[in-house]
């Protein structure tokens, strides 16, 4: 699975997907927050944002979406009335030991991963990449990771009376992180374009590179050709999602590109090496 297939699956179904994110659930015409604007003034039309954000930002979202918080928050982050609406004011913005509150006037639309059309996620283990699909979380945290800069701005989002908000920002440093020596891999990693970090018989599952995109094989590739199966090499943000995963010491870590609501991903699987880390396997959906 090359770029163009990620990009184009991503294209081709985001319009499918649009009102009711991740699930197949069936909703009622009626069952739609009222709040959320369809007047051309409130819309989200941004030349730079791809046109199913733009059918997003017009549509009501439905209820059943605030039940998955990956449902929410693909409308949250296309959708201006909404997000503002999902945002609980002042918010307080925390960076160190300063707290700072921002007003509802002040806040600006953040599109976060809407405009590259992907987000990253990171896991320790297979087990961990089933808890975005859970309907029982209470509290998500979405972070931008700035590997040049070093450090994690926290977006942290409650689920009370059957709606998610945000309640606060936090700012925290590589250091105060679970997966402080593995961000700063990551800086260098994806700086050096994977050189002298990438196994050189990479292992590789997924759609034949060489052949029918719909065949599945098990087989190694080059390891320079590594970047070709995602949309970009991150070179300074890349996103997590803290859906209830603890992280711990471990030897083992899954970087995850993920397409907007088509679900179509590439996994980078990392081993520790002594003090540093290999990647050691792709895996392509």
């Amino acid at each position: 699975m090359k770029k163009a297939f990620l990009l184009i699956m991503c294209v081709c179904v985001a319009m499918v997907a649009v009102t009711t994110g991740c699930t197949s659930k069936k909703v009622d015409a009626d069952d739609s927050i009222n709040t959320d604007s369809t007047e051309a003034d409130e819309a989200d039309t941004v030349d730079s944002v791809d046109s199913a954000t733009e059918v997003i930002a017009a549509t009501p979202m439905p209820k059943a979406a605030d039940q998955l918080f990956d449902d929410f928050f693909f409308n949250f982050i296309a959708n201006k009335k909404l997000q503002r609406n999902r945002v609980k004011f002042p918010l307080p913005v925390v960076n160190g030991t300063k707290t700072t509150k921002l007003t509802r006037d002040a806040w600006k639309m953040d599109y976060f991963f809407r405009k590259q059309g992907y987000y990253t996620l990171i896991f320790d283990n297979e087990a961990q990449m089933k808890y975005p699909k859970s309907t029982d979380l209470d509290s998500v945290i979405v972070e931008k990771i700035r590997l040049q800069k070093g450090t994690i701005e926290q977006y942290w989002f409650d689920h009370q009376d059957g709606s998610w908000k945000l309640n606060q920002i936090r700012t925290i440093s590589f250091k105060d992180s679970y997966n402080a020596d593995f961000l700063d891999f990551l800086h260098r990693f994806f700086t050096s374009g994977g050189k002298g970090y990438v196994k050189s018989t990479l292992a590789y599952t997924g759609p034949d590179p060489n052949g029918e995109e719909t065949a599945t094989v098990n087989t190694t590739i080059p390891a320079e050709e590594w970047a070709s199966f995602l949309p970009e090499i991150p070179h300074d943000m890349i996103y997590n999602i803290l859906y209830g995963q603890k992280y711990t010491e471990t030897d083992h870590k899954i970087v995850t590109f993920r397409g907007l609501s088509n679900g179509a991903e590439t996994q980078l699987v990392f081993k520790a090496h002594g003090k540093s880390w290999r990647l050691e396997k792709i895996i392509a959906y």
